[in-house]
């Protein structure tokens, strides 16, 4: 498959992923469909921006290995006909800018173009976002024993003031990939599998506020557990985030709807994939597939996640769950970002479509509108830890590792 990515810093540090064609298995020739690509969302009606494009050998464990990319514009492929990749090349046989000023090509098998003009077609992610339909993202956290004592240096929770943990940097890497789609940037941040006040719970308030607010805003929520009087315990059990969540994505789209609006909601779980019940989970996940609900699981740390993968290779209603492992996309942002946004465009406008709702009429962003929160490390937080006897580890306000509870 390839992904088109638009460039939205100006030292071109940062790129957005804006499109990604379907996957062609066993094909080491692939020809793909025609693409249609909003041009405000790619270059923002500036034919010489450059832009990205990147291919990539799929694989479903989400392991995706790169062949190549190359920077071009959209006045490059109206040009060109062939780009040089690290293995092979691509070859664009044709590209057409339909509206704007009438420019067309000769040929079109990529074809970049304003969705409110040319042939009837079905909508995509991009129409419905460009209508203003908007996401909201809730973040959850694992704090399981299975994680580790955070006593220990290489612990998925331990903390370093010289590094970020596994946790931390899933944050740091997940988040800003998603939040750039969330509108306010504000993130509820739930947590599970914690000992609060000597219970078991299995979603709760991560954070003092409701909502987090950008990416350091949840790296803040996630530190301010370790404050607490907590311990990591268990079991492991998504069902109540994924409840509540649900719960939260039918009423914000509920709500919307009455003032003519239109609310998608991701939920991006973060754990170490030692889920208990699988199959209580998998009925979890069936049980809320008619929401306006995807679910992301990032895999953190090197454990067995099989599970995570049974959990989204099943399919009971509709199809709202995609695994990654944070490890095999260590060394590559696109792919892990190509990874992270895989199956949302898809999911979304097939809620959409099945409840007959159509893309709202197209608006206008204005630059400043626009508000990236990326997570940067030198503002990281004093996570200074005081340790306690063997038998605990006093975080703060007096958490502790319970060693009590065997998976």
């Amino acid at each position: 498959f390839f992904t088109v990515s638009a460039q939205t810093s100006p030292n071109g540090d940062n790129w957005d992923v804006v499109y990604r064609s379907e996957h062609l298995d066993s094909d080491l020739n692939p020809v793909w469909k025609e693409a249609r690509i909003n041009v405000d969302a790619l270059c923002r009606g500036d034919r010489e921006k450059p832009i990205r494009i990147g291919v990539y050998d799929y694989s479903k464990k989400g392991k995706f290995l790169s062949m190549g990319e190359f920077e071009t514009s959209v006045a490059g492929l109206l040009e060109t006909k062939s780009f040089q990749l690290e293995k092979g090349k691509i070859e664009v046989t044709g590209a057409t800018v339909e509206g704007g000023n009438g420019l067309a090509g000769s040929v079109a098998k990529m074809q970049i173009a304003d969705p409110s003009v040319g042939p009837n077609r079905p909508p995509t992610f991009v129409d419905y976002l460009s209508g203003g339909c908007e996401l909201n993202l809730t973040v959850a956290i694992d704090f399981t024993g299975s994680n580790g004592d955070p006593r220990r240096p290489g612990t998925l929770h331990h903390v370093d003031p010289n590094s970020l943990n596994g946790y931390e940097s899933a944050i740091a890497s997940i988040v800003p990939i998603l939040a750039n789609y969330d509108s306010d940037k504000k993130f509820p941040v739930y947590g599970f599998g914690a000992k609060l006040g000597g219970q078991v719970r299995h979603c709760f308030q991560v954070g003092r506020d409701p909502e987090a607010f950008g990416v350091a805003g949840v790296m803040d929520a996630y530190n301010s557990v370790f404050k607490i009087p907590m311990a990591l315990s268990g079991p492991t059990v998504f069902t109540e985030v994924i409840q509540t969540a649900a719960m939260k994505a039918a009423g914000a789209q509920a709500q919307a709807a009455q003032s003519g609006k239109q609310v998608y909601s991701v939920l991006l779980i973060l754990t170490d994939g030692s889920v208990s019940d699988t199959e209580a989970t998998k009925r979890s996940i069936a049980a809320v597939s008619n929401e306006p609900l995807s679910i992301v699981i990032i895999g953190v740390g090197n454990a067995d996640f099989s599970a995570m993968q049974y959990l989204d290779d099943s399919t009971l209603g509709r199809d709202i769950v995609q695994f990654v492992p944070l490890v095999a996309h260590a060394h590559s942002p696109p792919s892990l970002a190509a990874a992270t946004l895989d199956e949302i465009p898809k999911q979304l406008v097939q809620f959409f479509q099945q409840q007959g709702i159509q893309p709202m009429s197209k608006i206008q962003i204005e630059e400043e509108e626009i508000i990236l929160q990326p997570y940067l490390e030198e503002e990281e937080i004093d996570l200074t830890l005081d340790l306690g006897n063997d038998d605990e580890i006093v975080m703060g306000g007096g958490g502790y590792y319970d060693n009590g509870y065997k998976k």
